[in-house]
């Protein structure tokens, strides 16, 4: 399984920190944004990862990150988005990376203390399908929530004024190689965008789609507020392990 950051975007909401800088390289405690994800992916067993990144820093990921030695990796693939086209359409751009592989998809600003590696593990036994990461939360209208009948997601609401459960999509995403014949076939939403929400009902249309709970916090790190959240949590979490 090939994994894919998605760290692209203009971070508009993160001004004027991001007149200077890409969101997703901002600090999240001691260690830049991006960092949390890339390890999350590490820890999972991955080797072979792309960031999808874009704006006018694209480049500042490469004097960060380099080549991934000091994560443990040969190299670390880049591509650049145009653009603010949605979650999808920066993940097209990974299709000729997966060469029809699965892959594991975390958007860049999202962080999550569980080890995974369990649940890449179940969706490499998966045949085919999506496999999508959900967390219960106290305030699910603010997110895209799964409705589960039957141990099963039947639909993904986004942003619903009355949720159907309190089980957030989380940002960490796993799909097998249709997902681009999917993403091909989208038609923008209402603010012109390819959404991902869109992907994923597509698989649950099609039968193919599961999930996993994550456990432990999950939190993004998107606006000023889930920002200083994040470097809480992992403060707390660094300063438990000593």
């Amino acid at each position: 399984m090939k994994g894919v950051i998605l760290a692209g975007g203009l971070g508009t909401r993160m001004m004027p920190c991001t007149k200077v800088t890409n969101k997703h390289l901002l600090p999240v405690y001691n260690k830049p944004m991006i960092y949390y994800p890339l390890m999350t992916m590490v820890n999972a067993g991955l080797k072979d990862i792309m960031i999808v990144t874009g704006g006018n820093y694209a480049g500042d990921f490469l004097r960060i990150l380099g080549n991934g030695k000091e994560f443990g990796l040969k190299d670390i693939s880049y591509t650049y988005q145009e653009g603010e086209g949605g979650i999808a359409d920066a993940l097209k751009l990974s299709e000729n990376f997966a060469e029809k592989e699965k892959i594991f998809v975390i958007l860049g600003d999202n962080l999550v203390e569980d080890d995974v590696s369990e649940h890449v593990a179940a969706f490499e036994e998966q045949k085919k399908g999506a496999r999508i990461f959900l967390k219960e939360v106290s305030d699910p209208e603010r997110f895209g929530v799964a409705e589960i009948k039957n141990r099963k997601v039947i639909n993904i609401k986004e942003k619903p004024k009355k949720p159907k459960s309190n089980y957030a999509v989380c940002g960490l995403y796993m799909y097998d190689s249709e997902v681009f014949e999917i993403i091909r076939n989208l038609k923008p939403s209402a603010r012109g965008e390819l959404e991902i929400t869109d992907v994923n009902n597509e698989y649950i249309r099609r039968g193919t789609m599961n999930f996993s709970i994550i456990k432990g916090w999950w939190t993004d790190a998107g606006t000023f507020e889930s920002l200083y959240r994040a470097s809480k949590l992992v403060a707390e979490r660094e300063n438990k392990i000593g």
